[in-house]
């Protein structure tokens, strides 16, 4: 019972400045897990002899999904247990989610112009690595469905969009830096992820169609750094110009608009409050011919 409250009412813990959504050890554990099974699956044809069944990856997205949605729910599980997600956070999760999903359409099939990045950029800063990646892999899953882009490919894309999302989340200063300085640095890494977002998309592509008798397709069996060096000839021959014009529309949305957005979401989070905790405060003995105190509750943030 803390003596300082009003019996009763909400106390503030000071109203320290609000964070993203903390990440704990079995938040990290997950996140590690599906990532280490994601480089895995999409990196496997390169270090494979060449009588191996590389050029299936098609056949292998069904077992790939089948792996990756639990470990995707793991993350979630491990999310909740470490900072306590509750309802609220879950129903943020599908706001966002369903507007990153509609936004995708807006410049689909335009020179690679897919406005839902900034949006996933602004929000894995606010809503933190964890929970910025399982947002980047369920608004990646609902755009599919929305734009019928359900394929081979898919899983792929929920993890890379996971990724990008999540590191958004890692960059310094999530409290403290604000204003121009931290759009200038969410600029930065959107214009630098969204090309890394485009390399891990097309290194899964690139194996599955290997064997074309280009001097730029996949040789399986070929030692590692040739084929990385066809790799190389391969985005700069088809998908240079569309992995730029996703990063300039990133860098462009997120200096005109993302102050707002940034205002908005933190706005969201804090009256969200998903890291509150409500604690009952235990009666004290009253001194001798004295009523007894009333227990109540008291809301503190982590």
């Amino acid at each position: 019972m803390n003596g300082g409250s009003a019996p009763g009412r909400p106390r503030k813990a000071g109203a320290p400045a609000r964070g993203p959504v903390r990440l704990g050890p079995r938040s990290v554990a997950a996140l590690v897990l599906v990532s280490l099974t994601g480089l895995i699956a999409i990196g496997w044809p390169l270090f494979a002899d060449a009588s191996s069944a590389v050029t299936t990856h098609a056949a292998d997205a069904p077992w790939f999904f089948a792996a990756l949605l639990p470990l995707l729910i793991a993350v979630v599980v491990a999310t909740i247990a470490d900072c306590g997600m509750d309802a609220k956070a879950v129903a943020m999760l599908g706001v966002l989610a369903a507007v990153g999903a509609a936004l995708r359409p807006l410049g689909a099939g335009t020179a690679g112009l897919e406005p839902m990045f900034f949006l996933m950029v602004l929000s894995g800063r606010v809503l933190g690595p964890g929970f910025g990646f399982v947002l980047g892999a369920v608004t990646m899953f609902a755009s599919a469905l929305l734009t019928g882009g359900v394929g081979p490919w898919m899983p792929v894309q929920m993890l890379a969009m996971g990724w990008f999302t999540m590191g958004a989340g890692l960059l310094p200063g999530p409290v403290r830096l604000r204003g121009r300085a931290e759009l200038l640095m969410l600029s930065a890494y959107g214009f630098l992820a969204a090309f890394a977002y485009g390399t891990v998309t097309n290194l899964y592509g690139w194996v599955t169609v290997g064997g074309l008798g280009t001097g730029i397709s996949f040789a399986p069996g070929d030692p590692v750094h040739e084929n990385l060096v066809r790799f190389l000839a391969y985005v700069l021959a088809t998908s240079l110009g569309w992995d730029l014009g996703r990063a300039a529309l990133t860098v462009v949305l997120t200096l005109t608009v993302g102050g707002t957005l940034l205002k908005a979401l933190r706005r969201a989070t804090r009256r969200a409050n998903f890291e509150a905790q409500v604690t009952f405060g235990a009666p004290e003995e009253p001194p001798p011919g004295e009523a007894p105190h009333r227990t109540y509750v008291t809301y503190e943030a982590k």
